[in-house]
């Protein structure tokens, strides 16, 4: 067993992107610039936002944090967006979910540029994603697929099985991994709450992604011996005995799996480090983009 270490790839990542700013710097052109929009004080979104911002500030991005109240009006925070979509300095664009629940998620989306949309919820995005076109991946999804390149594991002629057919991570991992391309050609089927023989695929699956948000659904009688797991689930489980008052559970029972996988993805410490690289990716991607520059920069 082989840990799939989130860290090792998001840091190998962040690297490449802080010596692409360098060469940013050198010919004295504007740097990437991430907008976060956080509505309320969710405690676990003050903590992605945080660490969101903070990993702009250690690659060279710059980054601004905006901030309303729980109460703001739709109306508002719509005008905000629109704002920022105009505003030429400004790459990408993240609004951090949950979101009230006065405030329609899907129309908040909806209202961001799909050239702006680093986060890869647009409808744009997923359309293009699935016709093959080139999109702003969702970045928890698109976190995976770095994950298993940097590893080398390959998905060509392997059975995936993914639990959970949410729009951020399940459908779209689905779809990327059964994809024509160096990452995908695997045979993907998409689990859900209605599956009545979940236990029956997941024991044929070569790789399986939980993304359900259940702590500890995957168990060891679920997963057969040198499949590769990859555990997307980040719950908050409460613990008086835990320094913070609480611990992270992912969707699988890890003791009890990983003795049985090739490789597996810790939590924390795995699928949750890569969504914010491929975040940072998106976000170089959508300057270049709009600075009408390609990658070719950076070997000159």
């Amino acid at each position: 067993m082989q840990l799939l270490k989130g860290k090792e790839a998001a840091e190998a990542i962040k690297q490449q992107l802080t010596s692409q700013i360098q060469v940013l710097k050198e010919k004295k052109l504007r740097l990437p610039h991430l907008v976060a929009v956080l509505i309320g004080n969710n405690g676990a979104s003050e903590t992605y936002v945080a660490s969101k911002i903070k990993n702009c500030g250690e690659i060279g991005f710059e980054s601004s944090l905006i901030r309303y109240d729980e109460n703001i009006a739709e109306s508002e925070l719509l005008n905000k967006i629109f704002e920022l979509n105009n505003n030429k300095n400004i790459d990408g664009i993240l609004v951090q979910l949950p979101l009230p629940k006065h405030i329609d998620e899907q129309k908040l989306i909806n209202a961001i540029s799909p050239e702006k949309d680093v986060d890869g919820f647009h409808p744009v995005n997923l359309g293009k994603l699935v016709q093959g076109s080139p999109a702003f991946i969702s970045a928890t999804p698109y976190g995976i697929i770095l994950l298993m390149q940097h590893y080398k594991i390959s998905a060509k002629g392997k059975h995936a099985v993914v639990i959970g057919r949410s729009n951020i991570v399940g459908r779209p991992i689905s779809i990327l991994l059964s994809s024509n391309q160096p990452y995908g050609n695997a045979t993907v089927t998409l689990c859900h709450s209605h599956t009545p023989n979940l236990k029956e695929l997941s024991l044929q699956a070569d790789i399986i992604v939980a993304a359900l948000g259940k702590p500890g659904f995957v168990t060891a009688d679920m997963v057969k011996k040198g499949a590769v797991v990859i555990d997307v689930g980040i719950t908050r489980i409460e613990d008086a005995t835990a320094k913070k008052g609480f611990r992270i559970k992912g969707d699988v029972s890890f003791d009890e799996v990983a003795p049985k996988t090739s490789y597996i993805t810790p939590v924390p410490g795995g699928v949750g480090l890569m969504t914010i690289a491929a975040l940072l990716k998106n976000t170089m991607k959508a300057y270049l983009m709009r600075s009408n520059l390609n990658e070719d920069i950076f070997n000159k």
